[in-house]
């Protein structure tokens, strides 16, 4: 009776979350299974049912055949991740600090203003972008170039012009994330610092270097991580203002996320595509273990 007493307390827990992990299965680890089965076939639109099993072939085109785009694509997505990065750092800690003044009246006026972007649907920004801004023959920017006696530009035309055209994009929908944060990490600092260092004559930039720096890396090392993680997964902004079927503009830019996008359902090369996005979920696997390991030996060194 006692075993039995025994056995049933220690199997309630499992009986208890059984409906729960079972649900946890099928949505999430049974897509991985899968994926990463049909990541060693050969499975595509003309081998629906019959597709064959071809071992590391997908996983070797992938990365050691240059011309299949998976590596140009790598590239891309780490100096654009890389790119924006620094850019939303620098700008938004010029705003937030500029915000922080204490002779600048009407801040609130300005962070409502700032959360504009933030408050409109990503997909909505995009469009308008492209239509409004972007458009070679009624968009904004050129009616600007028009009026001071210069040509139109294709800001979607090519790979370079359009890589500037998405990262200012990507700023506009993202730093105003950033500038909250970084707001918020600038008003918990102690004034008592900056006192202490102009008693010390320090000037403007060795308050910035020495005691606002180090004081807010605690604060925006998450939000800078979640930043990292959603630039580098980037797909709305590189598909919707220069891939959509039908309305390409000519720039030949791919995340690695577009690129596997474009192999699954565009040429329906679905193995090929499995491989692509099993190398990206290990990347990303491996990014979450070194941030991890780094937040961690940040903590012990607080």
């Amino acid at each position: 009776m006692r075993k039995d007493r025994t056995f049933i307390k220690k199997a309630y827990p499992y009986l208890t979350s059984a409906p729960a992990l079972t649900l946890i299965g099928l949505i999430v680890l049974f897509p991985i299974l899968y994926t990463f089965y049909i990541s060693f076939t050969n499975m595509n639109i003309y081998n629906w049912f019959t597709f064959n099993f071809i071992g590391f072939s997908n996983y070797q085109r992938a990365i050691f055949v240059i011309d299949s785009g998976f590596i140009k694509a790598l590239i891309f997505t780490i100096v654009w991740t890389t790119v924006n990065m620094v850019l939303q750092l620098i700008i938004a800690f010029i705003i937030a600090f500029l915000l922080n003044n204490k002779l600048l009246k009407g801040k609130g006026i300005y962070k409502t203003i700032l959360l504009i972007p933030w408050a409109i649907p990503g997909y909505v920004s995009i469009l308008i972008w492209r239509t409004g801004m972007f458009n070679t023959e009624f968009g904004l920017l050129n009616q600007w170039l028009n009026a001071m006696g210069l040509e139109s530009i294709k800001w979607l035309g090519s790979s370079g012009i359009a890589f500037i055209s998405l990262v200012v994009v990507n700023l506009w929908l993202a730093l105003p994330f950033m500038v909250m944060i970084m707001d918020g990490a600038l008003q918990s600092i102690d004034q008592s610092y900056y006192e202490a260092a102009d008693m010390e004559s320090a000037n403007i930039f060795h308050k910035i270097l020495f005691i606002t720096v180090p004081l807010i890396k605690p604060v925006i090392g998450p939000a800078v991580i979640i930043t990292l993680f959603t630039t580098f997964k980037q797909f709305d902004i590189v598909f919707l203002l220069t891939l959509q079927p039908g309305s390409r503009t000519g720039a030949n830019l791919h995340t690695i996320i577009t690129y596997a996008y474009e192999n699954a359902f565009i040429t329906n090369n679905y193995g090929y595509s499995s491989a692509i996005s099993i190398i990206i979920f290990i990347l990303l696997i491996v990014f979450v273990i070194l941030t991890n390991k780094r937040l961690k030996r940040g903590k012990d060194n607080v």
